[in-house]
């Protein structure tokens, strides 16, 4: 939870009424920039009349009341904290983990202290050489908070310049595992779209509902169906209920995953913002209840291949599905 400093509460004049909601904030606060503003209002930071909005271009309403909370000042530079990393290789350049699910890779909004970066702070202690200068961990692909999997992180500015290249060219193997709610129809397929920022929800991204549309980023994702899991209901037989899933992705956009299997009407079980009743089998379980509690978006990042940026050697790991997947799948092999 964000401590806040203080709460400033302004209310609309009416020859005010119309104006970008944003812009009509920063008149109103002279100590912060509008790109602030725009923050703290993306961050849920704001409210009018006691309901809270996330829309920095919303148009002011004359005679409601708009209070923004500022949070507490947090410190420019992330401290080392102690932390168990599950490593898989590390040398002088780079470090190669398994980041377990509910763990966040940067500090943000409600995670100012405990994600990746504080811990890898510690654990490297003394063994960065510096990116762009300051010593600090070079973070060139992030998974969500939520979503496991094998991550690789630059130790050296060598590393950090050579894997980002990696990144940008869509040269690194990057497989991910996913179970899913309905089975993908085609069993395979390329997922091709833009994927921009939700007009109704600015923490959601979405595929535009216009497929000529430029707006967002361009973003590929390549799916293949392992195995499909009972039958759905009312749905031609064979159709399955449920599905475990293998995405490579060419692009690495913001929630790309999960944006683009719920765009094919596979939303990832466990999702609570992009699947379908939460991403739940509400009407099947067993009596342990594993697919009502699980409460992440059921993915894993179970390959990841580059390489090395310094040596030029090639690098693959694998990595095997966390123990709260495997139960999740021990129980979809009996539907």
């Amino acid at each position: 939870m964000t401590e806040i400093a203080e709460t400033r509460s302004f209310e609309v004049a009416p020859e005010e009424a119309g104006q970008r909601l944003d812009r009509w904030l920063t008149a109103q606060l002279d100590t912060l920039s509008r790109s602030r503003i725009k923050a703290l209002i993306d961050g849920g930071h704001l409210a009018v009349d006691g309901a809270v909005l996330t829309d920095p271009s919303a148009k002011t309403l004359a005679g409601s009341t708009y209070a923004l909370g500022i949070p507490v000042p947090r410190a420019d530079k992330p401290m080392p904290e102690p932390m168990d990393l599950d490593i898989l290789h590390e040398d002088d350049d780079l470090i190669v983990l398994v980041k377990p699910a509910g763990l966040s890779v940067h500090p943000a909004p409600g995670n100012w202290t405990g994600t990746l970066v504080h811990g890898l702070l510690h654990h490297c202690a003394g063994s960065l050489s510096g990116i762009g200068g300051v010593e600090r961990p070079g973070i060139v692909h992030r998974l969500d908070k939520e979503t496991s999997g094998v991550m690789v992180v630059a130790k050296s500015d060598a590393a950090h310049q050579g894997l980002s290249t990696q990144f940008a060219r869509h040269t690194v193997e990057r497989a991910y595992i996913a179970f899913t709610r309905n089975a993908p129809s085609p069993k395979a397929g390329r997922i091709e779209t833009q994927i921009a920022r939700s007009s109704r929800d600015r923490k959601k991204y979405e595929v535009p509902h216009d497929p000529n549309s430029e707006a967002g980023k361009h973003a590929v994702t390549n799916y293949t169906t392992l195995k499909r899991y009972g039958q759905a209901a009312g749905a031609a037989i064979g159709t399955g209920m449920a599905a475990k899933v293998e995405c490579r992705l060419e692009t690495g956009r913001t929630h790309q995953i999960r944006v683009h299997m719920g765009h094919i009407n596979s939303p990832l079980l466990g999702d609570p913002v992009y699947g379908q009743k939460r991403g739940r089998l509400l009407e099947h379980d067993d009596e342990s209840g594993t697919l009502k509690t699980f409460r992440r978006q059921a993915l894993h990042a179970a390959i990841l291949g580059f390489k090395h940026p310094v040596t030029g050697e090639a690098l693959r790991f694998e990595t095997d599905l966390p123990d709260d997947m495997k139960r999740v799948e021990a129980i979809l092999e009996t539907l």
